[in-house]
């Protein structure tokens, strides 16, 4: 196939309508834009963002705040939670947080806090954790590993 080949889709195309020909042609005397009005008139510009005379929306719309599109949100977790669900030397990552009901949802970046005790070994796989969370599983005989996202 080549250039001078191409053809647009059959009923993409449509004849410009003829506005102003006679009333035969069904587009005569108001050419389609109906009795007076602003929109009958020659020399129509209204503004896109115009709204009838409304309040536009620009001006209805706070101007105060702001949305950081790059924060990160985490699921939180805490270690008395891990204490009451996990035996000693468990893996907990993800997977087993999720079939466990601590975490709902897939793809959820986890963080654990450390409010409670805990006295069993947990190796523990999570995005972040606090700095008291860390002392004490380590403290327990646990190890904590960040996954990378």
């Amino acid at each position: 196939m080549t250039l001078d080949e191409l053809k647009p889709f059959a009923g993409s195309k449509h004849k410009d309508k003829r506005v102003g020909r006679g009333h035969g042609s069904g587009h005569g005397k108001t050419s389609c834009k109906g009795h007076k009005g602003q929109k009958a008139r020659r020399g129509l510009d209204i503004a896109p963002w115009f709204e009838g005379g409304q309040t536009t929306i620009i001006r209805r719309v706070p101007k105060r705040g702001f949305t950081n599109i790059f924060k990160k949100e985490y699921e939180l977790v805490n270690i008395k939670d891990l204490a009451e669900r996990f035996e000693s030397n468990d893996l907990v990552d993800l997977e087993s947080l999720q079939l466990k009901g601590l975490v709902k949802g897939k793809n959820k970046l986890v963080k654990l806090l450390g409010d409670g005790e805990i006295d069993k070994p947990l190796v523990v796989k999570v995005h972040a954790v606090s700095k008291a969370a860390k002392e004490k599983i380590e403290k327990a005989g646990g190890k904590v590993e960040i996954v990378k996202v």
